[in-house]
C-alpha cells in the first residue's frame, strides 16, 4: 500500500498568516480606539465637571446659608477673599412693657438689668436653636460706634433660660444695654460659634469659627485642624455690598473650580436683612 503525499500532515497557520492576521487585528484596533477616544473622552470630562459643579453648589449653599442667618449689621469683609460675620441660632421679642395689671419682667435699657420675658414657648424651638446658659445675647446691633457687637457694646451672656408658655425668661449677666430696639427685639449668638468667617486661602475654601471679637476685620490664617469646604479653587471674590436705607444688603460670591484642565464658574447673590 502506497501512501500519499499528504498523509499524517497537521493542519495550522503558516508564519506568515499569523503576521497578517496581527496586522489586520492592529488596524482594526487601531481605527475603533479613533471613533472611541472622543466619547469616553467626553464621558470622563463630563463626570469631572459634574463633580466640580457638586462642590463649588454645596459650598455655595452653606456659605448663603450662614450668611443669611448673620447678626443684622455683623457682615464685613476684610478683602475680596474674606467675608466674616457673627451668627445667631435664634431670635425673638423682649417685654417692652408691663401688663394691664402691672406684672411682668421687662428689659430695663435705665440699668443694668439681669433677666426679662420672653414672648414666646422658647421650647417650641429645634434644639438647635434654643437659646442656652453660655449663649450670647445682643439686643439693637447697628454697627457703629457704642452699638456694635464686635465691641461688647451690646452683648451680654445668657446665664439662664425658664421655659413656659406662652412666656419664657431669660437671665443675662448684669448688662445696660445702650439702645433699645424699635421692634422689641434680640437675638441669640451661640457660644461655639461667636465670630465666623469664610477665606480662600491656597487653593481652598476654609471656614473659620468661633475665635475672638474685634473692631477690625481680622480673618484667620488657616491651620491643620481648620475645616476645609471646598478644594481645587482656583479663583473667588467676595463683594459686600453694604446696607440701603431700607437695610438690605448683598452679597456676592464669585467661584471658579479647576481640575485637570476643567473649570466650573459660579456665582451667586445672597440677600441679607440688616434690621437690627
Amino acid at each position: 500500500m502506497v501512501n500519499s503525499p499528504t498523509s499524517g500532515r497537521q493542519g495550522g497557520f503558516t508564519l506568515i498568516e499569523m503576521v497578517i492576521v496581527i496586522t489586520l487585528m492592529g488596524i482594526v484596533g487601531a481605527m475603533v480606539a479613533v471613533f472611541m477616544k472622543k466619547p469616553i473622552d467626553a464621558y470622563v470630562s463630563t463626570g469631572r465637571r459634574a463633580g466640580l459643579a457638586d462642590v463649588a453648589d454645596t459650598a455655595t449653599r452653606r456659605m448663603a446659608r450662614d450668611i443669611r442667618g448673620a447678626l443684622p449689621n455683623s457682615l464685613r469683609a476684610a478683602s475680596n477673599q474674606c467675608i466674616e460675620f457673627i451668627p445667631t441660632k435664634a431670635g425673638g421679642r423682649y417685654r417692652a412693657d408691663t401688663s394691664s395689671t402691672g406684672t411682668g419682667d421687662i428689659l430695663d435699657f435705665t440699668t443694668a438689668d439681669t433677666s426679662f420675658d420672653v414672648f414666646a414657648n422658647l421650647g417650641a424651638l429645634p434644639a438647635s436653636q434654643q437659646p442656652a446658659a453660655g449663649d450670647l445675647l445682643v439686643v439693637y446691633n447697628l454697627g457703629i460706634t457704642g452699638s456694635d457687637a464686635y465691641n461688647l457694646d451690646n452683648v451680654a451672656t445668657i446665664t439662664a433660660v425658664t421655659i413656659a408658655s406662652p412666656v419664657s425668661s431669660i437671665s443675662i449677666s448684669a448688662k445696660q444695654f445702650p439702645l433699645a430696639s424699635g421692634s422689641n427685639r434680640f437675638q441669640v449668638v451661640p457660644a461655639a460659634e461667636k465670630v465666623v468667617s469664610y477665606a480662600c486661602s491656597g487653593g481652598k475654601l476654609y471656614r473659620f469659627a468661633n475665635y475672638a471679637y474685634s473692631a477690625s476685620s481680622s480673618c484667620q490664617a488657616p491651620a491643620a485642624a481648620t475645616p476645609v469646604m471646598a478644594s481645587g479653587l482656583s479663583s473667588c471674590n467676595f463683594v459686600y455690598d453694604g446696607s440701603d436705607l431700607q437695610r438690605n444688603a448683598l452679597v456676592q460670591l464669585s467661584f471658579v473650580f479647576s481640575d485637570s484642565g476643567e473649570s466650573v464658574s459660579l456665582y451667586h447673590e445672597v440677600h441679607v436683612s440688616n434690621t437690627p
